[in-house]
């Protein structure tokens, strides 16, 4: 069993249940912005396409308990799954490897919106150390460790190139961040106590062109 998995093991829901709960929200939020109050677990399943069933039960994974035949209370909705994804809370990031990548994820507003804030970007590019690109200062990496020691850093984004990945990666470790987002396609080796999820964008292109 992984890390991810572990950590999961010690909450209510499972990582699919997790992974869903994002679009649930989104759909509610946006139910709220039309002025509705009260939405059924129906209607979320007929929206993206699932059981109501499975609906029901993912949502009873935090907490919340629908009227029968009737719904849910759309902002206590919403309030759930923000508490239970801990989007209710601010967490503090750092982004190593300002390019394209990086650079876009720093502009994505729905991270903000749920919580997730960019406290700075990193580089060992000199051209670009000192720049801001959406919002957000580019510093020389070499100067991780002591930014990570001054601020409450959780969790660091990593978008550098294949060949240092594992060696930022270690930087990453060494000042101390337990939780990485890995953006590159190297598989890393980290500590037993960090979290690592990895994000393989080439792996969601590849089902889409076989099936284009």
């Amino acid at each position: 069993m992984n890390k991810l998995n572990r950590q999961i093991k010690m909450s209510s829901a499972s990582i699919p249940t997790i992974r869903r709960l994002p679009s649930y929200l989104y759909l509610v939020r946006k139910a709220k912005e039309d002025g509705v109050d009260i939405i059924s677990g129906t209607v979320i399943a007929n929206d993206l396409d699932l059981e109501p069933i499975q609906v029901r039960k993912d949502l009873a994974s935090t907490g919340i308990i629908g009227k029968p035949r009737v719904g849910y209370k759309v902002t206590d909705l919403i309030d759930a799954i923000e508490k239970f994804l801990n989007w209710d809370k601010e967490h503090n990031a750092i982004l190593i490897g300002a390019g394209n990548l990086g650079s876009a994820l720093l502009g994505y507003k729905e991270f903000l919106i749920n919580g997730l804030n960019f406290l700075a970007a990193f580089d060992i590019d000199e051209s670009k150390i000192g720049t801001e690109i959406n919002r957000t200062i580019v510093h020389n990496i070499d100067t991780l460790s002591s930014f990570v020691q001054k601020e409450n850093v959780q969790i660091a984004v990593l978008t550098v190139r294949s060949g240092i990945a594992q060696e930022v990666a270690d930087k990453i470790t060494k000042a101390g961040i337990k939780t990485i987002w890995n953006f590159t396609k190297v598989k890393l080796k980290v500590p037993k106590d960090v979290l690592l999820l990895k994000e393989d964008l080439s792996s969601s292109y590849a089902v889409l062109s076989v099936y284009s």
